[in-house]
């Protein structure tokens, strides 16, 4: 057994030290070590998508990086997407009653997006997914609709076809562009868009 490696890492804005192996996989790590079980494992050969997290604000496969390459970098998961200060109430809101919408307070613009243009289904795609296109809109705030289907060539959905993803993500640049424009909050805007009835 190889000896382990001390790392320390900033994920979603909190500090980490751990002993690692060497061979221990970035997803692993994330999902098995720190409990942040939104980064789904698929393939594990990079193909899928489904472990896609932000390294220093870019897209990688973490299933194709060890933990020791991360060591003293930023990591960003899917928990870091949505408002934490109701997790109760977004935990509330979980569950299989279908016509219950989740609290969208808590979403970000992107998760809001996906939820309002039904761009996931089963779901297993989706933090990779969100992932990738949370960088994408970061960089290209105007994006064309061929532009995000070039980003989402990425990742493999067996569910959606896709063009609701597409969707999403147009929506969601949209509300994107209007809270620079407005120069108001994510979450201000979503209780005005999102939770009118």
């Amino acid at each position: 057994m190889a000896s382990k490696v001390g790392i320390r890492v900033n994920v979603n804005g909190t500090s980490y030290e751990r002993e690692v192996e060497p061979r221990l996989l970035l997803s692993d790590f994330i999902r098995n070590e720190l409990r942040l079980t939104g980064t789904h494992v698929g393939c594990e050969h990079g193909v899928c998508g489904a472990c896609t997290i932000l390294l220093n604000g870019h897209p990688v496969r973490s299933c194709l990086t060890f933990a020791v390459q991360v060591d003293g970098q930023d990591l960003r998961t899917v928990e870091s997407l949505a408002a934490t200060d109701h997790i109760d109430r977004r935990k509330d809101a979980m569950g299989n009653v279908e016509e219950r919408r989740p609290s969208t307070d808590a979403l970000s613009p992107l998760q809001a997006a996906f939820w309002e243009q039904q761009g996931l289904q089963c779901g297993f795609c989706t933090p990779g997914i969100l992932m990738s296109m949370e960088a994408f809109l970061n960089e290209n705030p105007d994006p064309t609709r061929e532009q995000v289907r070039d980003v989402l060539s990425g990742h493999i959905c067996r569910c959606t076809g896709y063009h609701d993803i597409v969707d999403s993500v147009m929506a969601a640049a949209k509300v994107k562009r209007a809270l620079a424009e407005e120069g108001i909050s994510g979450r201000d805007l979503l209780r005005r868009s999102y939770l009118a009835e």
